[in-house]
């Protein structure tokens, strides 16, 4: 029983989706759990253009809890998926360690067989499929991008690394007592140059054929602005369809309310264009 209502005056409950947990099979037979958003709005007979949300860590969990984003977003009519993939937290021991020495393999599967999930529900537009991600969830969209150009319409990066070896060699001061846990989650800069080269989206960004938008803090301290830069520089080059917004003001990820409100209603005009089909007012 709900005894109390916090939600500012200017937010009205019933416009807020309540997400329901759901499981759907990947690739090797296992289950990924994840959370379904669907519109308030959603008439049935309808079909909705859908998002999956990656999130950041990996060592991280998605749970039932408010998201200014991803409502906002949702109230914009797309559906949102959002994955616990492999290398999530709150599972165990084995399952968060399944993505250890293996980004963008098999936890960029299990996003991929999200996909295939939503295929199943007869309220989603499979064509109109974006994937979204903040840090973590950033490389995993430049890797759908690029390791499997013709799944996703479109992918939104948010302060995503495009280059795991500079990422490696640009290990804040903090981070170094975890420095040997990073080698073994992603690779070893000075052992394992091919390999991690094969894992960085930048080296295969002449794969992308999807719109992208990326968003980056200029103070990041964990994913240096080199990062976005980088990979936003390298699809220019082959004059693909890149949108990128710069916050002088932020470090990893967006903290201040106008920089959010800013950077969303951009999404949302991104989306709109490439999306939706919206043209401009």
């Amino acid at each position: 029983m709900q005894l109390t209502n916090s939600l500012p005056k200017g937010i009205d409950q019933r416009n807020l989706s309540e997400s329901e947990l759901v499981h759907y099979p990947t690739f090797d037979g296992k289950e990924i759990p994840a959370y379904l958003y669907k519109p308030v709005s959603l008439q049935p007979g309808e079909k909705r253009p859908v998002i999956i949300e990656v999130h950041g860590g990996p060592m991280f969990q998605e749970t039932k809890r408010f998201s200014p984003l991803r409502q906002f977003l949702i109230n914009q009519g797309y559906i949102v998926l959002v994955p616990n993939v492999r290398g999530s937290t709150g599972y165990g021991k084995t399952y968060h360690q399944l993505d250890d020495h293996d980004w963008g393999g098999a936890p960029l599967q299990d996003v991929v067989w999200g996909k295939q999930f939503l295929a199943t529900l007869d309220f989603v537009d499979t064509s109109k499929v974006v994937i979204l991600g903040g840090s973590y969830g950033g490389y995993m969209t430049l890797a759908a991008l690029t390791f499997t150009p013709e799944v996703f319409a479109a992918g939104v990066d948010i302060c995503g690394p495009s280059n795991l070896k500079t990422l490696l060699e640009s290990v804040p001061p903090y981070w170094l007592p975890y420095i040997k846990y990073f080698y073994r989650e992603v690779g070893d800069p000075k052992k394992e140059v091919k390999f991690l080269k094969e894992r960085s989206p930048l080296f295969s960004a002449d794969r992308i054929q999807r719109p992208l938008f990326v968003i980056q803090g200029a103070n990041d301290p964990r994913v240096k602005q080199q990062e976005s830069d980088q990979i936003v520089e390298a699809i220019k080059k082959k004059t693909g369809i890149v949108e990128y917004m710069i916050f002088p003001d932020e470090g990893h990820g967006l903290r201040k309310k106008e920089n959010q409100i800013k950077a969303y209603n951009k999404v949302k005009e991104f989306l709109d264009k490439y999306i939706m089909n919206k043209q401009p007012v």
